[in-house]
């Protein structure tokens, strides 16, 4: 492997259910009008986090529910769990497979980590969102339809990595990712033009890739 290899999640599972029980709903906390689900896992779980809501940009569903697990997907509790697991809810099935299919195709093309070194055991995410949708500017309490880098790398390089970022380009950090994540990473959300995320992402991930190579550095 080679610096800058793309690391590609895998979607392990995908399922819809149609008609949610109603009590599972009041647990869910779901409206009324908010009668299917639909649930995804992946083997990593910031590209779902961004494919996700490319998600909501597609089709009439909402995020209720997305969570990593502990550990991450080499310590995962079954073949199908991977490292997280994302729900969708929706008005009917066929908005909430709409969503489905655009989070699917979003984390196989685009939503992909990238190897720091040269065994491909360093990587980070440094990844532009164009235009929010609902998820991600919720999270990032930003207006929908702004733009934000995504940046996690490991907790060292990424802080090097976001403090590099700020400093390179006119963006706002709205989130921190405090080490360790549940999956014992880091990094957090930027907000800025896109030409500025841009900017930040090529700054972090320039950072990261020189801690990765040089890791002692006094």
């Amino acid at each position: 492997m080679a610096i800058l290899d793309p690391i590609k999640p895998q979607i392990l599972s995908v399922r819809i259910i149609p008609n949610v029980d109603r009590g599972f709903a009041q647990k869910l906390k779901l409206r009324s009008d908010q009668r299917s689900l639909g649930l995804i896992t992946c083997t990593i779980d910031d590209a779902l986090y961004v494919s996700i809501d490319e998600g909501t940009k597609m089709a009439d569903v909402e995020v209720v529910y997305a969570k990593s697990f502990y550990a991450g997907a080499a310590h995962a509790s079954g073949p199908l769990s991977g490292e997280i697991i994302a729900i969708f809810a929706g008005p009917d099935p066929a908005e909430v497979r709409a969503a489905l299919s655009a989070t699917q195709t979003y984390a196989e093309n685009k939503a992909w980590f990238h190897a720091a070194d040269e065994t491909g055991s360093n990587a980070f995410f440094a990844h532009t969102i164009s235009r929010t949708g609902s998820y991600l500017s919720q999270l990032a309490d930003v207006p929908m339809g702004e733009s934000l880098s995504y940046l996690i790398a490991c907790p060292l390089e990424a802080t090097v990595g976001l403090d590099a970022a700020l400093k390179a380009a006119d963006v706002e950090i709205k989130v921190w990712f405090e080490p360790p994540s549940e999956t014992n990473f880091s990094g957090g959300l930027l907000t800025g033009s896109q030409s500025a995320c841009k900017a930040a992402c090529e700054a972090f991930s320039e950072a990261v890739i020189d801690v990765a190579n040089r890791p002692i550095n006094l």
